[in-house]
């Protein structure tokens, strides 16, 4: 599958895509408005990057129990459900009066029911196209992704800024059920992957296979680490821009879907697997920067550049869905999505801490610094990884 026409030809991508793109503007609308409603009630930079990336900490308890399930529901009712718990999840965060102990309680367990979420949607999206198909569609899906956050984030922006943050949480609860019923209504009913019935048993028992190769551990942290890091720096953005937190959002997402074309159609196959650990370097640098405190145009241009960065998850994901057997694609994947989104939410957590001791500007340099040296020691272990390879003799047969 080399085409994007080709892609949109094959049955059932089409209402699968559009399914999430409605997912994506609904979950930036809400996490943009949910982040101005904790920030105009507390003043918190830590409370505020938490709100609004805090239901990613809840993931490393669904990898850890929950992620067994990614293989062992029926894809359709899963996505089916998903999308409508989410929808009353985020229509109770806009009741008014709603204490912020509280709105932390529901974001923690919306991130609990998500970690399954990610494993049934990627494990789908290889059924679909299979493994030849699964970069150019992930691809597709990223830059989709790309889009919709600007979408939503601008769309956010306004609701906020001209009615209030929870009208905007209720239309992304409204396009959250919209979701589900894209999803019951063009997708077939599909069997699980995997036989058995879900458990923590299960989980570990796939969690240890897959982190038990060498070469799937490299991939899972060079997935997990620098960009959950640079994340951490998004979630500062309301704090250090509250008036132009959605253009700085808006500009993220659109160097991100530049990345995700330079990688998915622009880039020959055989020049991809180089690309990975420079593009991990250009998602962090161009945030060391901001110690200086650049003006808005400057800052929103670093933040394009950097984000198209994110276009290095690409690489790894196709090299992590080639060192898996197809009986695990969905957990493999689903452990990728839950590992990436923990430290997302504890980047944020880290990031909020630091800014609430120095300023939202110190803290986005030390976390950018962070990330470029975790992505040049991850280069170091590969080079010598593969000098051990090279230097073992090949064994006669």
């Amino acid at each position: 599958m080399r085409s994007y026409r080709e892609l949109f030809r094959t049955p059932e991508f089409t209402p699968f895509f559009l399914a999430a793109s409605a997912q994506t503007v609904a979950q930036t609308m809400g996490g943009l408005a949910l982040g101005t409603l904790v920030y105009r009630a507390t003043e918190s930079p830590l409370l505020s990057a938490v709100s609004m990336f805090g239901s990613s900490l809840a993931q490393v308890l669904g990898a850890t129990f929950l992620l067994s399930a990614a293989d062992r529901l029926p894809p359709r009712a899963a996505l089916t459900t998903l999308p409508l718990l989410f929808a009353t999840a985020t229509a109770a965060l806009a009741l008014p009066g709603l204490p912020v102990w509280a709105l932390f309680v529901i974001v923690l367990a919306k991130g609990l029911v998500e970690s399954v979420g990610g494993g049934v949607r990627w494990g789908l999206l290889n059924e679909i196209l299979f493994k030849d198909g699964y970069l150019l569609g992930r691809s597709v899906f990223n830059m989709m992704s790309g889009l919709m956050q600007i979408a939503g984030y601008a769309t956010g922006g306004a609701l906020v800024a001209l009615l209030s943050p929870r009208v905007s949480l209720l239309m992304a609860a409204a396009l959250y059920a919209v979701t589900a019923a894209v999803v019951r209504l063009g997708l077939t009913r599909r069997p699980p992957r995997a036989t058995g019935r879900p458990s923590v048993a299960a989980t570990w028992r796939a969690n240890a296979l897959l982190w038990s190769s060498a070469p799937r551990r490299q991939v899972y942290l060079a997935l997990w680490i620098p960009n959950g890091l640079i994340v951490g720096c998004e979630s500062l953005f309301v704090s250090y821009a509250p008036a132009s937190a959605g253009t700085l959002f808006a500009c993220a997402a659109l160097g991100m879907l530049a990345g995700d074309i330079l990688v998915g159609r622009l880039v020959p196959p055989r020049l991809r697997p180089r690309l990975g650990f420079p593009l991990l370097l250009l998602l962090a640098v161009p945030y060391v920067p901001f110690l200086l405190h650049p003006r808005l145009p400057l800052a929103a241009a670093a933040v394009t550049l950097a984000s198209v960065g994110f276009g290095a998850s690409l690489v790894q994901q196709e090299r992590l869905v080639a060192l898996t057997p197809d009986a695990l694609t969905g957990h493999a994947l689903g452990l990728h999505s839950a590992g990436m989104l923990t430290m997302q939410g504890v980047a944020a957590a880290l990031a909020g801490s630091v800014a609430q001791l120095t300023s939202p500007a110190v803290a986005m340099t030390v976390l950018a610094a962070v990330s470029t040296a975790v992505t040049l020691a991850l280069m170091a272990a590969g080079r010598r990884a593969e000098r051990v390879t090279v230097a073992v003799p090949e064994r006669r047969s």
